[in-house]
């Protein structure tokens, strides 16, 4: 009689991101060691001291905090985060490295050839991208071409990144492209109520842009009505005094929030301002809430709100176009009611918790599959 077949070892997966502030790619990282909890043995690798650590922890995710990753350009720090890094892999012993922003997933990948570990590195938006500022784009697309083939699997969050990425020296069959994805809350907004407050949530650093969403706001003569600029970031003490100069008491900045759903119910209205994105996650839970969205003409959050069929694009570099649409939204409750009910709808269709984490794990399974525990670097 054959002995009984003994089941698989569950595989050892490393998180790695720059840093655990509190960020669109960060609370991607948060579902995905919640959802992942049940099938794998997680571990997370980040800069800084923030709330994502916490997060790992009710995740049962191992934790480890890197001191030296940081978004510094420093070469010679760099190179010393390289090597914290390679320590910290060689004793988390995970058998594959998920990269997520820019600096980690250059990092990642380099310590991931050096120990022989795959590395799936998630694109949450190229900084090659056309909408990029020349220097930038030119010293990203150099990077990325360098670091293509050290990647196992590449995935992109929107088809927009899936075009860039081809343009690698990455094989078709390692590219993948998986939307984002949130869970659902008990949060809705009531956006036919009278536009009294009207949200965005973002960091205040490039390429976000909340300037353009306070003058916009201040110029659309919505007195009755308050902007909610939820997060934080280097420039927000100077988006505090241009909001005191341009519309004074009516914009607010409470740094942080941690129920976003629940402010977002709270609203009538999102708006997010940018020069360049990915797949942003406000836009996502914006949706979800139910809330009607005027957002920059980008190609990911085009996806998201399919031109214009559940939300509303513009050019946040003309203030009359930004303006002008936040005037008209204000203006009619029940074409608010009409796109927040869209946008709902959309989400539920295509961009649930359950859809990209299942799709997730499929590339985790397949880039384990080319190279299996035995064929790593001995540690």
């Amino acid at each position: 009689m054959r002995p009984a077949a003994q089941p698989s070892p569950r595989p050892r997966i490393a998180y790695l991101i720059t840093n655990s502030e509190i960020g669109g790619a960060q609370s991607h990282v948060a579902d995905l060691l919640q959802s992942m909890a049940g099938k794998a043995d997680t571990v997370l690798l980040a800069g800084g001291d923030g709330p994502l650590f916490d997060i790992a922890k009710r995740a049962d995710a191992q934790a480890i905090r890197l001191a030296l990753l940081d978004n510094a350009l420093s070469p010679l720090r760099a190179i010393a985060a390289l090597r914290e890094l390679v320590n910290a892999l060689k004793a988390a012993s995970p058998d594959l490295i998920h990269a997520h922003s820019a600096k980690a997933g250059a990092l990642g990948r380099i310590a991931g050839f050096l120990l022989g570990m795959p590395v799936v590195y998630t694109v949450h938006g190229f900084a090659f991208k056309p909408e990029a500022p020349v220097r930038q784009r030119l010293a990203a697309r150099v990077a990325e071409w360098i670091l293509a083939p050290l990647t196992a699997r590449v995935i992109c969050v929107a088809e927009a990144e899936l075009r860039l990425a081809r343009s690698l020296p990455v094989p078709a069959e390692r590219i993948t492209v998986i939307p984002n994805g949130i869970a659902d809350t008990a949060h809705r907004a009531s956006p036919q109520a009278p536009l009294r407050k009207i949200v965005m949530v973002a960091r205040f650093a490039a390429p976000k842009r909340p300037d353009a969403a306070i003058r916009a706001f201040a110029r659309a003569g919505l007195e009755a009505c308050e902007l909610v600029l939820a997060g934080d970031g280097p420039q927000r003490a100077a988006m505090q005094q241009l909001a005191q100069q341009l519309a004074p008491g009516r914009v607010q900045f409470p740094g942080n929030v941690t129920d976003i759903p629940a402010l977002l119910a709270s609203a009538q209205a999102f708006v997010l301002a940018s020069d360049h994105e990915g797949f942003p996650l406000s836009v996502l839970e914006a949706m979800r809430a139910g809330l009607p969205v005027v957002a920059s003409d980008l190609p990911g959050i085009r996806e998201q709100l399919e031109n214009n069929r559940h939300g509303v694009l513009v050019d946040h570099d003309d203030e009359n176009a930004f303006s002008a649409a936040l005037h008209r939204l204000a203006g009619d409750g029940a074409l608010r009611a009409a796109l927040g009910s869209e946008a709902r709808r959309r989400w539920e269709q295509s961009y649930g918790l359950e859809r990209m984490t299942e799709a997730t794990w499929s590339v985790y399974r397949d880039a384990l599959a080319q190279t299996p525990r035995a064929a790593r670097v001995p540690t």
